[in-house]
């Protein structure tokens, strides 16, 4: 990795990073400036090379979403642990999935839009896992009701067949291959992990969130798309010989791509992260096509820098608080940093600690998360 150049040193980052020679994510919270990703970013490892196409345009970024999670651009930003930075280095240069262990409420899933933001690699997809989430409902989902309406709404293909022939009603027309009229991609819609996978020049961000809520087969389900890079859609390949080419939705707002004969193939593998609060075990076949970083408990200065980026002029006024927090969390083993961010907004809201009631409330927001009453 010595041979990775980083044209960083005479940006105006230069100075404000400090970190190993070989990274390319130095968990700055900070947009790269002066710099393409391109450029210093390495080629993968042969057997994660991938040659998906033709090359999809960059999407932008969410920023909306991304500062809510982080706080606005320019203000202090957590600074990782080099650990952290590390996993998270060795992942996008192995083009494979980081899996981030750890307890509820510490961060886990904010490093997908850590690096997001950085490197700018556009808007974060994201597919929060439930007990009912499947492969299918990650890489698409069609609407077969909806098209099926269509053919019999919009028209039919060809005239009235004899009556009794092909075993239709009597009078009744030959429904249109192409759903009279509606093209069969206008059904079709790419969820979080089938969007990641289109062939873009730079890697796109997934984060897949909470896997340990999933049923028990997804984790190994999950292992043949993340190996191969591709996936294919049986509806469009059935039809391909009379619409090889299908324009479909993504999981990007009002955005369309086409995919050829049925086959989604990545060209930049994503950047997946992939969370789990260790409530149960992963197969081994899982483990080892992943990084995996566990996330320990945010320091104090960490938790003052996650302060600064979401308040403004707010330097060192909250250090009593944010000793008390960490005091508390060790005390009720773990509390969730929104509930420290909860107590600042109440604080700068005109809610005043000499006040009788802020006990109370702290009491209230700093419960325990074992669910105790």
């Amino acid at each position: 990795m010595s041979g990775v150049h980083h044209p960083v040193e005479n940006s105006r980052n230069a100075g404000a990073v400090a970190g190993r020679s070989w990274w390319i994510y130095r968990g700055t919270g900070q947009p790269l400036t002066d710099i393409r990703l391109a450029d210093i970013l390495p080629p993968p490892p042969g057997w994660r090379d991938f040659d998906g196409g033709p090359v999809l345009p960059p999407v932008p970024a969410e920023s909306a979403e991304t500062d809510r999670r982080l706080g606005v651009v320019g203000r202090a930003t957590p600074r990782q642990d080099p650990h952290d930075i590390d996993m998270i280095n060795t992942a996008l240069l192995l083009r494979r999935p980081l899996l981030v262990t750890g307890r509820p409420g510490i961060g886990k899933s904010t490093l997908a839009y850590l690096v997001a933001r950085e490197l700018g690699l556009g808007r974060v997809l994201h597919w929060g896992i439930t007990s009912r989430s499947t492969l299918r409902s990650g890489l698409y989902e069609y609407d077969a009701i909806g098209r099926a309406q269509a053919s019999l709404g919009r028209g039919t293909a060809g005239a009235p067949l004899p009556p009794g022939a092909s075993g239709t009603p009597d009078g009744a027309t030959e429904p249109a291959p192409d759903g009279g009229g509606a093209k069969i991609g206008d059904f079709v819609r790419l969820g979080p992990l089938g969007t990641a996978l289109l062939p873009y020049e730079l890697p796109r961000v997934l984060l897949i969130d909470e896997l340990d809520k999933s049923d028990i087969d997804l984790p190994s389900d999950l292992l043949h798309v993340l190996e191969n890079g591709s996936y294919d859609i049986p509806e469009l390949v059935r039809a391909r010989h009379h619409e090889d080419r299908a324009q479909v939705y993504t999981d990007d707002p009002d955005v369309t791509v086409t995919v050829t004969d049925g086959r989604v193939r990545c060209r930049a593998f994503p950047f997946v992260v992939i969370t789990s609060n260790g409530e149960r075990q992963f197969p081994p076949a899982f483990l080892r096509r992943c990084v995996r970083l566990n996330v320990s408990p945010p320091r104090e200065d960490q938790l003052a820098a996650m302060i600064a980026a979401h308040f403004r002029d707010q330097d060192g006024r909250h250090d009593a608080m944010i000793r008390r927090f960490v005091e508390r969390s060790r005390e009720n083993g773990g509390l969730a940093t929104d509930q420290l961010l909860n107590a600042v907004f109440l604080r700068t809201a005109g809610v005043r600690e000499d006040d009788e009631s802020w006990g109370e409330l702290l009491d209230a927001l700093w419960r325990e998360l074992s669910g105790a009453p």
